[in-house]
């Protein structure tokens, strides 16, 4: 039996060895079974138009073959990230990320919070320094466990915030003011953190909330994250039932920073969409992946290892969208019998393995 719980409502170069006596060997090509791919446009090309007909669409023609080195490193990385898994349903074909994407090159370690609350998360609960120097314990047992995966630190900040109240907007949510997000970014810069700016809309929608915070999101490193507990379509109060997004509401966001991409020159944006039963994402088939975006599919359920990494494969391998997450509660996880928190080894023994870790 697939396992679904609730989570509680909250209000408020790695080296490269590179072989060049004759040419260079590859262990792998991700999209081929004889060739590697050799440039941007020769990568989409080879993306199953199906599931995804927009991928190609604005590629340029294809440019003589040459194997750059992030294209090695590219492959490295998603062959490691797939670890093993044989089902083919993982690594997704998908068009390959601009200049400067973070993934799958690194690994993102994210502290999770809101700073007008204690109990969203860890972000908000500890001062500032002290939040950041727990925050370094976990990136160094990240690097221990797994050295072939540069981290990037982040900030996941929850910019919007579900309400039990309409209040005066009549929409269940609370949008943080500027000054706090100015304070996480001044924060984040203590480690050379990325932030991310997470959206709960209530009874709101993605249309209205992420155009708000466009000047952040023109920044290169800024990022969002929409969590679909809160998108309350049928009307109901948060908390009262599960919300979920559609494949249109996510395809809205990516196509959204994408265009910032495309009109501030940016790198690639990170999206992650927090998920732990399978109705909170529907129609996962239609979720358009594009070169300018990189969608995280965050397992954000907690209680006891089983029952997370059973939410993990029934929730997140099954539905393969382009790279995955896992969330770490410190204080939820341990609710539960047998309570303790997974380790970062044990993470790496998941089916793929998760590159965005966030801790609450």
């Amino acid at each position: 039996m697939a396992c679904v719980y609730l989570l509680e409502l909250k209000f408020m170069k790695s080296n490269l060895l590179l072989k060049s006596a004759i040419g260079l060997t590859f262990a792998v090509s991700l999209f081929s079974c004889d060739s590697v791919p050799t440039s941007t446009a020769a990568v989409a090309a080879s993306v199953d138009t199906t599931k995804n007909p927009e991928a190609v669409a604005d590629q340029p023609t294809p440019e003589p073959a040459a194997v750059t080195l992030d294209t090695v490193l590219y492959n490295q990385q998603m062959t490691h990230m797939v670890n093993g898994d044989s089902s083919g349903k993982w690594p997704v074909k998908t068009a390959y990320p601009l200049p400067g994407a973070i993934l799958p090159f690194k690994r993102i370690i994210a502290y999770y919070g809101n700073l007008y609350s204690t109990r969203m998360g860890i972000l908000g609960e500890l001062p500032p320094k002290q939040m950041i120097d727990r925050l370094k314990v976990e990136i160094k047992n990240w690097e221990a466990a797994d050295p072939a995966t540069p981290v990037q630190p982040a900030l996941h900040y929850i910019c919007v915030t579900a309400q039990g109240s309409p209040g005066a907007a009549g929409k269940y949510r609370l949008r943080m003011p500027f000054k706090q997000i100015d304070s996480v970014l001044n924060i984040a810069k203590m480690i050379d953190a990325i932030v991310f700016l997470d959206i709960q809309v209530g009874l709101g929608s993605l249309q209205e909330e992420i155009p708000e915070l466009e000047k952040y999101l023109a920044m290169p490193n800024v990022h969002l994250g929409i969590d679909p507990e809160f998108s309350m379509k049928g009307g109901q109060a948060p908390g009262k039932v599960i919300g979920s997004f559609d494949a249109a509401d996510i395809n809205y966001a990516t196509d959204y920073l994408a265009k910032l991409v495309k009109k501030y020159n940016l790198p690639p944006k990170v999206l992650v969409v927090h998920r732990f039963t399978r109705p909170m994402v529907k129609n996962y088939q239609q979720i358009i992946t594009r070169p300018e975006t990189q969608i995280v599919m965050h397992m954000d359920g907690w209680g006891a290892p089983a029952r997370k990494i059973g939410t993990y494969k029934h929730f997140i391998y099954t539905e393969p969208i382009e790279f995955t997450g896992f969330k770490i509660f410190y204080k939820n996880d341990l609710k539960e019998t047998p309570s303790r928190l997974l380790t970062a080894e044990e993470l790496m023994k998941l089916k793929p393995r998760p590159l965005y870790i966030q801790y609450q």
